[in-house]
């Protein structure tokens, strides 16, 4: 671990409301966002998304992701009820961005939470534009933040990064996301969801 970069994770999670190691710190925002997408959805899974989105997301989500078999729907955030309409069976989280940019729509983060929630999926919430300064997505019921540190929480423009922090309240062995439920050849067949201690539970 890079002491620096811990520092970092270790702030930031905290900013967010969230466990001073709850945070992660990656190459850029967009690789927050992919990483939080991969570790929930494989290939024939899907994600709905609202489609006011930064265009390096709507990038990764409409050309990139589904070279990897997960399918991405694009609904208007506006009205939350889109978000349950377009889900199914195969659907692994909803997402939203608390700010978009460019166009600066605001969404109803706590009504997309529990409209999520209430079909047992996460809500991820790209938060870069609102920073934690001005809105906190965890109180509001979302579940994983993704950021671009790269904006304002960077503060210069000099660097480009990303930051993903976990809220921790998720029950990720619920049966809906068979990548936490399945047994992991590379772990000994450890099942992330169900088989680790409370205190080190995802």
């Amino acid at each position: 671990m890079n002491p620096t970069t811990h520092v970092l994770e270790s702030r930031y999670a905290q900013l967010e409301g969230g466990h001073p190691l709850a945070g992660v710190c990656t190459s850029s925002g967009t690789t927050a966002i992919f990483y939080s997408i991969i570790n929930l959805a494989s290939e024939g899974d899907n994600i709905v998304s609202s489609s006011a989105l930064y265009g390096g997301t709507f990038t990764m989500f409409n050309d990139i992701l589904p070279k990897f078999g997960i399918e991405v729907r694009f609904v208007d955030g506006g009205n939350p009820q889109n978000f349950l309409d377009a889900a199914d069976d195969k659907t692994r989280a909803f997402f939203t961005e608390s700010v978009s940019n460019p166009s600066l729509e605001i969404f109803d983060i706590e009504e997309i939470a529990n409209n999520a929630h209430s079909i047992g999926l996460p809500l991820i919430c790209d938060s870069t534009f609102s920073t934690p300064y001005l809105c906190k997505p965890f109180d509001y019921g979302a579940d994983i933040i993704a950021t671009s540190a790269t904006k304002w929480i960077g503060g210069h423009g000099a660097c480009v990064g990303g930051i993903i922090v976990d809220k921790g309240t998720f029950n990720w062995g619920a049966g809906k996301h068979p990548l936490y439920d399945e047994p992991d050849s590379s772990y000994g067949g450890l099942r992330w969801g169900h088989d680790l201690p409370e205190t080190l539970a995802p």
